[in-house]
């Protein structure tokens, strides 16, 4: 079956050429030229991913993600300037899939757009529920619960959560949970990881007045299996 990309770029020139690129990749490709129709058709299903630019007509990348997210966990590849930080860190925790910071050689797009897809097709875990003391993640709903009361996580967020609670009592690095949450090729900021940390442990940690995230000095992060 043909994998099917609906690429939302207005540039005229540059939508032409990805469109011509992902084609002779073999991709079938859709094109919108604004934020509100590409939304419309994205929400229509019978895509696999989008490629979207943030500098659109009508609804701006970042507003189409946000309502495309309230119903949808199509993957989203975001196509951001070069000096957007603040555009890549709201795609990241509005549920992007990945970004590519313009001007970009199609070479590196094509790469991530095969990575996001193989993990598209990643079987889900086989413990849908993981659970170390009073900390509940629901995979599946992606839902956490501290003591029985709902945690509100962002998309990177409750990702980075996930891998520490399916590695428990094992201290993984900064580098490994780079790859394992934002892919091996994330070209970012390199001190993601310890923000996010930081985010985590402000809505458990700090929320909750225990200890669930441990840092094991020039090594990286933990769960431990019982948290006080």
């Amino acid at each position: 079956m043909t994998t099917r990309i609906l690429l939302v770029e207005d540039e005229e020139k540059i939508a032409r050429f990805l469109e011509l690129e992902l084609q002779h990749e073999g991709y079938e490709v859709a094109k919108a030229t604004n934020g509100r129709t590409g939304l419309e058709m994205a929400e229509s299903g019978g895509y696999d991913l989008v490629v979207l630019d943030v500098m659109l007509p009508q609804l701006n990348g970042l507003e189409v993600l946000r309502r495309l997210r309230q119903s949808s966990q199509i993957p989203v590849i975001l196509l951001t300037a070069r000096d957007a930080v603040m555009d890549k860190v709201a795609g990241l925790d509005m549920g992007e899939d990945d970004y590519m910071t313009k001007p970009f050689a199609i070479e590196e797009l094509l790469a991530r757009i095969r990575v996001t897809l193989r993990k598209k097709t990643e079987p889900v875990s086989k413990r849908p529920v993981l659970q170390c003391g009073k900390l509940q993640v629901d995979i599946a709903r992606h839902q956490v619960w501290y003591d029985q009361e709902p945690v509100s996580l962002t998309y990177k967020e409750f990702l980075l959560l996930q891998t520490l609670m399916e590695n428990q009592d094992i201290v993984l690095s900064r580098d490994t949970l780079l790859e394992r949450v934002w892919g091996f090729d994330y070209m970012g900021e390199t001190n993601v990881v310890d923000v996010y940390i930081r985010y985590l442990r402000q809505k458990l940690d700090d929320a909750y007045s225990t200890k669930i995230i441990y840092t094991v000095r020039g090594v990286g992060y933990v769960i431990k299996g019982e948290p006080s």
